[in-house]
């Protein structure tokens, strides 16, 4: 069970990560270049948050149930600090995905209730910007791009 949801995380990554880009660079865009907020702006962040909260529910399952690492690294928190690639899974990695979700959270929810378009954009190229840093500094650039791929 651990070895398929790691790899479906692994896949989903991919999806979120390719969201996360075109809504944050739609949201400059339209931010830099004054276009109205149109139906698909709003899409965008709906899919790019249900992406990063089906990364964030695949993520709490391992990290609280089947992973073996976590599961070692818990029983001695302490330890695990001083071992810089176990650290980066059992703090960094989830620290930086955790509030990637709720920066792309808020900027969705600020961006609804800005009162004019530039608003919009400028609120969701901020939010969904951070957050994209944060998912670029969390992501284990180590794993295999696809499972079983290598």
């Amino acid at each position: 069970m651990y070895e398929f949801i790691l790899a479906i995380h692994n896949i989903i990554r991919w999806v979120a990560l390719v969201l996360l880009i075109v809504t944050t660079v739609s949201a400059f865009i339209g931010w830099l270049g004054k276009r109205e907020w149109a139906e698909r702006d709003r899409k965008f962040g709906v899919f790019t948050t249900i992406a990063l909260d089906t990364q964030l529910l695949l993520g709490l399952i391992l990290y609280f149930f089947l992973s073996p690492l976590t599961k070692t690294a818990l029983q001695d928190f302490g330890a695990v600090m001083g071992i810089a690639d176990l650290r980066f899974y059992v703090l960094e990695h989830a620290l930086f995905m955790i509030l990637a979700v709720i920066l792309a959270h808020v900027g969705s929810a600020l961006a609804k209730k800005a009162p004019d378009s530039k608003a919009k954009f400028m609120r969701a190229a901020i939010f969904y910007g951070l957050a994209l840093l944060l998912v670029l500094l969390g992501i284990p650039w180590g794993r295999p791009i696809l499972p079983g791929l290598g």
